[in-house]
């Protein structure tokens, strides 16, 4: 899924994509680079506030991608667009690793999960 057609893109001065909000009926809901609704409906300003504050340097926090047989796996992030999120085995940027990489749909959903 691409993004929704109702989203209005939010980037930042050097052009850099924060994400998205989506007009609601009491405002607008800020949507992040995953796909994933992050707040209630906010007001104009503060929906773009929110975007500039957060910025995208949650894209490179680790995660966890829960795997076809349960497990959780941590992963980072390594590619993202409105058709897919790619991530790649946490290897601690070891060079002598094979990269193990997955592909996610966009939006994100439960199997992608910030690591706590």
């Amino acid at each position: 899924m691409a993004a929704h057609p109702d989203w209005i893109a939010h980037r930042r001065g050097d052009g850099e994509m924060l994400g998205w909000m989506l007009p609601d009926s009491e405002g607008f809901v800020v949507i992040d680079l995953l796909g994933r609704p992050r707040t209630p409906p906010l007001e104009w300003l503060d929906a773009e506030e929110l975007l500039e504050a957060t910025g995208i340097g949650y894209l490179a926090d680790p995660y966890e991608l829960r795997l076809d047989d349960g497990r959780w796996l941590r992963v980072r992030i390594v590619e993202v667009s409105t058709d897919v999120v790619r991530v790649k085995k946490e290897d601690w940027g070891a060079v002598d690793m094979p990269g193990l990489h997955y592909t996610v749909p966009f939006p994100v959903d439960e199997r992608l999960r910030t690591l706590v």
